[in-house]
C-alpha cells in the first residue's frame, strides 16, 4: 500500500465514496439530485505534433470538506504536511475509483465519440487545505477534428464541477489557426438542453447532471 496509508484507511476512503455515488445513482431522483462534492477545475487540452489532440490533462481541487475526510488516518512526518510521496496511495486510491465513471471526462470529434486510456503522471497535492488531483488522461486514438467537443461533469450530479475563473481551459500545442470556445453550465447556453441518448449517457436519471456539463469547443479549420 505505501507508507502512511493503512489498508483499512484506504478501504473506508474508497468504498465510502462509491458507495455515496452508487446510492446517487441508483436511488436519487432527478428533481432531488444535488452535489455533495465540490471539485474546481482547470484543464488542457494536449496535441500532438501533427495537429491531432492526444489527451487532457486535467487539475481537480476538492472542496475542504471532503479533503479533510480523505487526509483521515494518513501518516506524515510533519504534522499538517502532505508530501507527494506520502499521498501517493491515496492519489491512486482515487484514480482507480474514478474509472468506473469514465473520469467524467467525454469527448466527441465531429459528432463521432472518442474515448480514454488510463491515467497517467497523476499524483495529489495539498495546498491551502484543499487536496488537488492532477493526471493526463491519453486518448485511445490520438484524433483530429473541424470540431472536437470535450464535457466535464459528473452525470448523476454528485459531484459538482466548476472550472477556475481564470485561464479555465488551455490549448497545450494546437495549431495556431484552432479556436477555443468554453460554456460553463450557468451561462445560458452550456446547460439549455439535455444530452440525450445519442450524446454521451443514456437513460433519464443518469442523464440529469448533463445539464450542469462544462463544455469545452474546439474549431480548427
Amino acid at each position: 500500500m505505501g507508507p502512511g496509508l493503512r489498508r483499512d484507511d484506504v478501504s473506508r476512503i474508497l468504498f465510502g465514496l462509491l458507495g455515496l455515488i452508487v446510492a446517487s445513482l441508483l436511488g436519487t431522483a432527478p428533481a432531488k439530485a444535488h452535489p455533495h462534492v465540490w471539485i474546481t477545475a482547470k484543464s488542457e487540452v494536449v496535441y500532438a505534433p501533427d495537429g491531432s489532440i492526444s489527451g487532457v490533462r486535467h487539475a481537480w481541487t476538492f472542496d475542504d470538506m471532503f479533503s479533510t475526510y480523505a487526509l483521515q488516518g494518513i501518516e506524515t512526518k510533519t504534522k499538517g504536511v502532505y508530501s507527494r510521496e506520502e499521498l501517493a496511495p491515496l492519489a491512486q486510491t482515487n484514480i482507480e475509483s474514478l474509472k468506473e465513471f469514465g473520469y467524467f471526462t467525454f469527448a466527441r470529434a465531429d459528432g463521432k465519440k472518442e474515448r480514454f486510456l488510463e491515467p497517467v503522471d497523476y499524483y495529489l497535492e495539498f495546498k491551502q487545505d484543499a487536496l488537488t488531483l492532477h493526471f493526463m488522461l491519453p486518448a485511445k486514438t490520438p484524433f483530429k477534428a473541424k470540431q472536437a467537443a470535450l464535457e466535464v461533469f459528473d452525470p448523476a450530479y454528485f459531484i459538482d464541477f466548476k472550472f477556475e475563473e481564470k485561464d479555465p481551459i488551455k490549448l497545450v500545442g494546437a495549431p495556431a489557426d484552432c479556436k477555443l470556445q468554453f460554456l460553463r453550465p450557468n451561462d445560458g447556453t452550456a446547460n439549455a438542453q439535455r444530452l440525450n441518448e445519442n450524446n454521451f449517457m443514456n437513460g433519464d436519471n443518469s442523464n440529469y447532471g448533463a445539464m450542469y456539463a462544462n463544455k469545452i469547443l474546439v474549431d480548427c479549420p
